[in-house]
């Protein structure tokens, strides 16, 4: 069994969700059912499908959840663009954000071609 809190990528990932979180406690109430709560969930899927993958006794199996989790960082990243557009993020809280979620999906990259090979 793998210890997920061993993977970078769980804690970077863990610590966006935790950002995400703080970071749409100001977006508009009437988006909590909307935008903020696609936003929170997208980011918190990235963190729960690492965990769920080392759970599994199979590479392959691991694999299909460092998937899903690269498929929820992709989705965290447009989240955020839709966000600073509608301009509920600051120019500079983005940027942070972005780079965040570039670097995961990064290093979801790198771990899902590990599994694959």
């Amino acid at each position: 069994m793998r210890d997920y809190k061993k993977y970078e990528v769980w804690k970077k990932s863990h610590k966006l969700a935790l950002e995400v979180y703080n970071q749409t406690k100001s977006f508009p109430k009437e988006e909590m059912y909307a935008i903020t709560s696609q936003l929170r969930r997208a980011s918190l899927s990235i963190p729960t499908n690492i965990v769920e993958g080392t759970s599994r006794n199979s590479e392959k199996e691991f694999a299909y959840f460092i998937n899903i989790a690269s498929g929820s960082s992709a989705e965290v990243e447009y989240l955020l663009e839709f966000s600073k557009s509608l301009k509920y993020l600051s120019e500079e809280q983005h940027i942070m954000l972005h780079k965040e979620v570039l670097a995961i999906r990064k290093m979801l990259n790198v771990l899902y071609k590990k599994l694959k090979n």
